[in-house]
């Protein structure tokens, strides 16, 4: 998983209705439909470098089954353990 332009269009205005053709956010064209208000590429850059830990963090937390089976094992405190030390590993932009 990697964070595209239309992840942080979205991210910025989740009512964004665009077409985005390219994947790169400094050659890519963007088109702004049904009165959606332009964003800046930079502005949209800078937010996809913000959400950079997402796919980090998803690529090393536990699958679903994994963490039940540590919430029934150590309870909610040991769960908690497990996700912080990856959520510190990756914090948030």
């Amino acid at each position: 998983m990697r964070i595209t332009v239309g992840d942080a269009i979205l991210a910025i205005n989740s009512n964004a209705k665009i077409v985005v053709r390219g994947s790169d956010i400094d050659s890519c064209e963007i088109e702004w439909l049904e009165g959606t208000t332009e964003i800046s590429k930079a502005d949209i850059k800078a937010k996809m470098q913000s959400m950079e830990y997402i796919p980090k963090r998803a690529s090393e937390y536990p699958s679903i089954i994994e963490q039940l089976d540590d919430l029934y094992h150590n309870g909610i405190d040991g769960w908690k353990t497990t996700i912080k030390a990856i959520k510190d590993k990756y914090p948030k932009g």
